[in-house]
């Protein structure tokens, strides 16, 4: 096992084994001989409750490890503050002096009890500790929320992109926490964030604009070296987790669930950011569970700023519109991505890359695997889609036209996609999908060791939403418009037609 996160009070370690999300056996956990936990199931556990510089002894399955937690310069109560956590009185103001009186790395703590609050805004070095039992209880009143400004000017004239809404600068609700340029904070804890937006109005006429757009669970704008870790997001306005231009940002061993019939309830969106990582992470949303993002036409030709070097691991994924999203705004670019030991539970679709003409020249995805992957349930499992055809303009002749039209700064680009040992169960619609443009069509996809079996009861639908694409049934492999396709021990159980239809591949290796 190795550690995967660490705080002044907290712990999380990984089993090191191949297991997908649940570890091979149940499996007691002892800190300095003690029991801490009984009976474990998942591959990721954390510890709470410890004390800061202080060197503890793990055992776990035989091994045993030693690691000391870090350093706490001050420990500040919410409660000292005026909290009083009724759920009735409003203890923003309270919790935001302790935030702002925290010293460099302190502790903010919030103990058991209903906090209701307005928009909180996170400061620099420190930590915030929300315990067990211990609920943010977002406010439901929308007049209540301060609005962010799409863009604001620094002091030297520079513009921040403070906000964005569906990869568009757009003004926008503050979330229950916003960070907004902050660097070095850790949010740790078994408590809750609860937006409350089932007892408000944010999911009644959602898609209209009032005032701003919606607010996320977490929105972290410009931010570096965050990690949160252990805490429970649910029923949010909007998205629950969105780092905007963020670097290092660590989401470990949370739960993100929200009704499934929510809309745009994703479970985290990082939106051009680098170095992220998912790990051990329950999704239950009403929309994509992790949708991977680096803003419309105009952001990418702006900032050709990528969303890159990212890892999802030993993450469960249930009822979303799709577990693992890229795109469709993403003119800025994907690279670098790794999804491994996941399990996806009655998702519309499983891995699923969506972009269309118009996302620009900088929309590059390249550099992405996918593997040791179970699915249960999931309509379509995998799908790479260069005709998506949401939005205004994506019903246009220019998009959904299958004549080659020329290439130019408004064309994206699909790079090398590898899809390596899968397993999906239960499939409904059609076992994978993928269409690139006759003018760019996809590089290389590598399908290694894939496993396909359908539902007894089988559902029709359409696999990719493009236009005039009729709703198919049990089908196999549909793959058009790429370059070069390699197929390694992939079985198909009893498709109603072949396992493989092709058009317009240019190299097909089949290999023994």
């Amino acid at each position: 096992m190795h550690i995967v996160f660490i705080s002044s009070r907290s712990v999380t370690f990984e089993l090191n084994n191949t297991n997908i999300y649940y570890a091979e056996k149940p499996y007691d956990v002892y800190i300095d001989q003690t029991l801490a936990l009984e009976n474990v199931i998942t591959n990721v556990f954390s510890i709470y409750d410890l004390i800061p510089e202080t060197t503890y002894e793990i055992t776990v399955l035989g091994e045993v490890l030693t690691f000391q937690t870090e350093r706490e310069t001050a420990i500040l109560n919410v409660k000292d503050f005026g909290a009083r956590g009724d759920g009735i009185t409003d203890d923003t103001e309270a919790i935001q002096r302790a935030i702002y009186r925290c010293p460099a790395k302190g502790l903010v703590h919030i103990p058991e009890g209903q906090y209701l609050v307005r928009p909180l805004f996170l400061k620099s070095h420190q930590t915030i500790e929300l315990v067990k039992y211990a609920t943010l209880l977002g406010d439901t009143q929308r007049e209540h929320y301060p609005i962010l400004p799409a863009q604001v000017e620094r002091r030297d004239g520079s513009l921040l992109e403070l906000s964005s809404w569906e990869g568009v600068p757009q003004n926008t609700f503050a979330s229950t926490l916003t960070g907004i340029e902050v660097v070095d904070v850790k949010i740790i804890g078994e408590g809750i964030i609860d937006e409350q937006a089932h007892l408000s109005d944010w999911w009644i006429d959602h898609k209209i604009l009032r005032g701003a757009w919606r607010p996320k669970g977490i929105f972290l704008s410009h931010c570096e070296n965050i990690g949160i870790q252990g805490i429970t997001v649910t029923n949010t306005p909007s998205w629950n987790l969105h780092p905007y231009f963020c670097h290092n940002i660590d989401f470990i061993d949370m739960s993100l669930i929200s009704p499934k019939d929510s809309p745009n309830t994703d479970g985290c969106n990082p939106e051009s950011s680098d170095h992220i990582n998912i790990i051990g992470v329950n999704f239950s949303v009403g929309d994509d569970c992790i949708a991977i993002k680096s803003g419309k036409y105009d952001m990418g030709m702006k900032y050709h700023q990528p969303t890159s070097d990212m890892v999802v691991r030993n993450c469960m994924m249930a009822h979303g519109h799709g577990a693992v999203v890229l795109g469709s705004e993403m003119s800025g670019g994907i690279k670098n991505l790794t999804v491994t030991q996941c399990y996806f539970k009655q998702t519309d679709r499983g891995l699923r890359i969506k972009t269309r003409r118009g996302r620009g020249q900088y929309g590059i995805i390249d550099g992405i695997t996918f593997t040791n992957i179970y699915m249960e349930d999931v309509l379509t499992p995998l799908v790479i889609n260069m005709y998506y055809y949401c939005d205004e303009d994506g019903k246009t002749e220019y998009v959904w036209s299958k004549e080659a039209l020329p290439v130019d700064h408004r064309t994206p680009y699909l790079g090398e996609f590898t899809f390596k040992d899968i397993v999906c169960k239960n499939v409904h619609v059609a076992a994978g999908f993928f269409y690139g443009l006759p003018e760019q069509p996809i590089k290389r996809i590598t399908l290694d060791h894939i496993d396909i079996s359908y539902a007894t009861e089988i559902q029709s639908g359409i696999p990719a939403m493009m236009s005039f694409l009729d709703p198919m049934q049990g089908e196999g492999f549909h793959v058009r418009y790429v370059d070069e396709l390699i197929i390694d021990h992939v079985h198909v159980h009893q498709p109603k037609s072949r396992e493989f239809i092709t058009e317009h591949v240019k190299k097909t290796i089949v290999l023994p």
